[in-house]
């Protein structure tokens, strides 16, 4: 079997130095290139065509992330592990989305650097145990605040129309529900269709049960 081929980014020399040290000490990794800029990093990608880079996030210049997302939009074979001293759910999304498949700390263990890798390699996504923790919960956050912005235009009785044909009931049974007629309870229906911009009851629907309305009452 072929080893990973290995470029790593990091403007220190010496980082640079320590990590072809302890990765070429695998059988299965071999280091072809090194860079310590993000434009020498994209260089030396199109030159050598690493299987996996290793990235510094603070770089001179342009950083980490931009050397990131242009090694993954000009070269989708390889992946990227972008390798930081800083626990950072921010930094740690803004990697995901520039296409990292790995985020480790500078402060773990060789090992875990070794087996972010090789998961990087075989398609998987790898993060630092703290950094993963905070980015779930940073995550969770983030996706509550979508939630609560798409009934941010509601007024509590639309809320309330919403609420009961998230639970499929008719006009008739929502009028029933909240004390207005049946005329009345359709036409809540047709301006919450126009107002989330949906064509019918079963997008209604599906937008109030996908943004957790039963919750939000």
């Amino acid at each position: 079997m072929n080893p990973i081929r290995l470029l790593i980014v990091d403007d220190h020399e010496v980082v640079r130095l320590g990590l072809r040290t302890l990765l070429e000490g695998e059988p299965d990794l071999k280091v072809v290139a090194e860079a310590g800029t993000a434009e020498e990093a994209l260089l030396q990608t199109q030159n050598q065509r690493p299987d996996v880079v290793i990235l510094d996030i603070q770089l001179p210049g342009r950083s980490g992330l931009d050397a990131c997302r242009d090694i993954r939009k000009n070269f989708p074979q390889t992946q990227a592990v972008m390798l930081t001293s800083s626990v950072n759910e921010n930094f740690a999304l803004e990697a995901l989305r520039a296409g990292a498949a790995g985020y480790v700390l500078k402060q773990v263990g060789g090992d875990e650097l070794v087996r972010a890798i090789r998961a990087a390699h075989n398609g998987e996504t790898a993060l630092d145990p703290k950094t993963a923790a905070r980015l779930v919960a940073r995550l969770n956050e983030l996706q509550k605040k979508t939630e609560a912005d798409a009934f941010r235009d509601l007024s509590l009785r639309e809320m309330e129309a919403l609420l009961w044909v998230s639970r499929g009931a008719s006009n008739k049974e929502i009028g029933a529900a909240l004390n207005l007629s049946e005329i009345t309870a359709r036409n809540y229906v047709t301006a919450l269709m126009e107002k989330l911009h949906l064509r019918n009851r079963v997008e209604l629907a599906a937008y109030a049960i996908r943004n957790h309305i039963e919750e939000r009452m």
